[in-house]
């Protein structure tokens, strides 16, 4: 993920300090139920569609954004998945960011699946059954933009278990 303008501004000021963000993450569905995912630049991994929103962008906006920019994928986002907040993490350059996610279901409208900026190696369209390796991350927002169930909201007593993971294509 590509650090916008907006943070390497604050990070003028603030160093590495413990940055706070907003994250969204897209999971993109077709007509044939298939799912969008892109092999990141940064760590080689399949993974589903995410960014940061731009200051005063909304979640939504954000996830049409998102996946256009990666994958020239037209998206209309659905419902709200899951909200939650993970752990700090810090990167090889020393800054911290911890960020609270919100996932959106989105259904595919139009484009054509392709690599649509420098951030993918890789974009295609997976069967949820013939999954590439992916990381628990993205497998639990998969599963769970797949249930007919209420959003998940971290910290309400519910555990978010990870799914059994599907056989790689």
């Amino acid at each position: 993920m590509a650090t916008p303008d907006f943070i390497r501004d604050l990070r003028t000021s603030i160093g590495t300090q413990l940055l706070w963000l907003p994250g969204v993450t897209a999971v993109v569905f077709d007509e044939d139920g298939r799912v969008l995912l892109g092999k990141r630049a940064d760590t080689g991994h399949w993974t589903v569609i995410g960014g940061i929103p731009e200051p005063g962008e909304q979640p939504a906006e954000t996830a049409v954004r998102e996946v256009y920019e990666e994958t020239a994928v037209r998206v209309v986002p659905e419902r709200v998945v899951l909200v939650e907040s993970g752990p700090p993490v810090q990167y090889p350059n020393g800054d911290v960011c911890q960020f609270m996610d919100v996932t959106l279901r989105c259904r595919a409208i139009g484009g054509e699946a392709k690599v649509n900026d420098d951030e993918s190696l890789e974009v295609g369209w997976f069967a949820v059954d013939a999954l590439p390796a992916l990381e628990d991350y993205a497998l639990i927002r998969i599963k769970r933009a797949m249930e007919s169930a209420p959003t998940w909201f971290q910290g309400m007593g519910e555990e978010l278990p990870v799914p059994d993971r599907p056989q790689e294509a």
